[in-house]
């Protein structure tokens, strides 16, 4: 007896599970679009319009509609638009009620009747998109409600069960995007409105002092910061070219973005590459995941390279590069990485000089030097001791809970008569020693630690050769980080051998201060 087998319900099934399967899988790909496009975009328009181009590919639609709950006001505020008639930024700014789908926390699909009855103030809105149904999903983190995504379409009945289901899973990934875009946001108006109130309240407050080349210096800062000019600022260790660095950025446009510091010199030769410019996954033996580099941290903002001389010689090319053209590529990648950096770089090298021994490239030491500021060192504007001393008094009196109110007139004779090797770090260093022991009103400082390396006064005309030799070796040492031998030790800069400097110093009465 034969049995009759129904092959064509065996393959409308078949047929039936794979199309199942098909969409399934279309929407999976939908959401991780989508969840790719909130990661990388913070700016909320960028999102909007992500979303919109990946929800294309799933659910015909005509616009896409981001409102946030403003509290104050009690409804709903346009933030982003995506429209594919190209005029939805002018809805940016408006108000509507808190509507439906905001309040109940629930989505809410509209016809054409339901758009013009229950929202007569977006009616005109509506009629010149030609919007007949939208579909509204509400964004919620947690119990808290953000506001809504909208989807607007310009046929009658266009958001099936299916289409809901794919805008609601799409709302709830852009809901925990909307949350951390509102939250960078605030954080980011905070530091502005704080470092505001820190240069409206104290113009130049850490770089003190009043005196001639003081106001020079930062007479060329005002100069130079509104441009997007690149900055070498030179001058030796603990003058404050980092806090030159910082006033550049603070008074330049990019003041809104972030300031980067790398410190050449701290990083080991073989991780200053990753560090400048990231790695990919693989890249190297312990690159386990990918890394994001300072250059590429520092975009829209202002890189400073301190200790730029310290910069090995391999990686100066790609440095150069990046300055010419503003781009990169990661180590181990081959996506070029376009970035808008300002560089400002500091040493206390003598550049050219390591451009003639070969040690710097000369293009990039041009490229650098495009305006040159030189801090002056302490010692040459000693008339700004007092400023600093009482700036540093009043920083760690609350810290340290001290009550200091008087400097011995005596005390800032002996300061301004020492030759600072250390420069405004080392008397840092000092008036933290001074309040330490200080128990009274009265800045103890401890003058005994200066009393092997004072200097005549300003109005002594017999000053004697061997206090200027001794004054030039200092200055060298102070430049060297008191560095005495190698290839970029004081004795070469000195043309002297490393005993001959050594018996010099000995001869000068010069031995390196605890504080340098």
């Amino acid at each position: 007896m034969a049995v009759a087998v129904d092959n064509t319900l065996n393959f409308d099934e078949a047929r039936a599970t794979q199309r199942q399967l098909s969409t399934e899988r279309d929407h999976l790909r939908l959401l991780l679009e989508v969840a790719n496009a909130t990661v990388s975009k913070l700016e909320l328009p960028e999102l909007v319009n992500a979303v919109s181009t990946s929800l294309d590919r799933a659910i015909s639609h005509h616009s896409v509609t981001l409102a946030l709950y403003d509290k104050d006001h009690g409804d709903l505020v346009v933030h982003a638009v995506a429209s594919k008639s190209g005029d939805g930024h002018r809805y940016i700014g408006a108000r509507f009620a808190g509507g439906e789908a905001f309040s109940p926390e629930r989505t809410f699909v509209f016809d054409e009747g339901d758009l013009r009855d229950r929202f007569p103030d977006t009616a005109a809105a509506l009629r010149e998109t030609r919007i007949r149904s939208v579909c509204a999903v509400p964004l919620v983190v947690g119990d808290r409600g953000l506001g809504t995504l909208t989807v607007g379409h310009r046929e009658p009945d266009a958001f099936p069960p299916e289409a809901v289901a794919i805008i609601e899973a799409v709302g709830r990934q852009v809901a925990m995007a909307v949350a951390n875009a509102v939250a960078i946001q605030k954080l980011a108006e905070e530091r502005l409105y704080l470092e505001s109130e820190i240069r409206t309240e104290h113009p130049f407050r850490e770089i003190g002092g009043d005196s001639a080349l003081l106001r020079a210096v930062l007479a060329q800062v005002e100069t130079v910061a509104p441009t997007v000019a690149t900055v070498l600022v030179l001058g030796e260790t603990g003058t404050g070219k980092e806090l030159i660095a910082r006033a550049i950025h603070d008074r330049s446009a990019r003041r809104v973005r972030t300031f980067v510091k790398v410190n050449c010199a701290a990083i080991p030769a073989a991780l200053l590459e990753s560090e400048l410019f990231g790695h990919e996954r693989g890249a190297f033996t312990d690159a386990v995941s990918q890394k994001i580099g300072r250059f590429e941290v520092a975009d829209g903002g202002t890189l400073f390279l301190d200790e730029v001389g310290e910069l090995p010689l391999e990686l100066q090319p790609k440095l150069l590069r990046v300055l010419q053209e503003q781009e990169f590529e990661r180590l181990g990648g081959t996506r070029t990485i376009k970035v808008d950096v300002r560089i400002v770089a500091a040493t206390n090298r003598d550049l050219a000089r390591l451009v003639e021994e070969q040690r710097f490239r000369d293009d990039l030491y041009y490229r650098l030097n495009v305006f040159p500021i030189h801090v002056p060192p302490l010692r040459e504007r000693t008339e700004d001791i007092p400023a600093l001393v009482r700036f540093f008094v009043q920083r760690l009196a609350r810290p340290m809970n001290r009550h200091v109110e008087v400097v011995p007139s005596e005390a800032l004779k002996a300061l301004r008569r020492y030759a600072w090797p250390g420069n405004v770090r080392e008397l840092a260093n000092l008036v933290e020693r001074a309040m330490i022991l200080s128990k009274g009103r009265t800045l103890e400082i401890p003058l005994a630690e200066l009393g092997r390396w004072q200097r005549p006064d300003h109005g002594d005309r017999a000053a004697t050769l061997r206090a200027v030799e001794r004054m030039h070796v200092l200055r060298v040492l102070g430049e060297t980080n008191w560095t005495l031998g190698g290839p970029r030790g004081a004795a070469v800069r000195l043309g002297v051998k490393r005993t001959t400097l050594q018996a010099l110093m000995r001869r000068l009465g010069i031995t390196r201060p605890r504080a340098a």
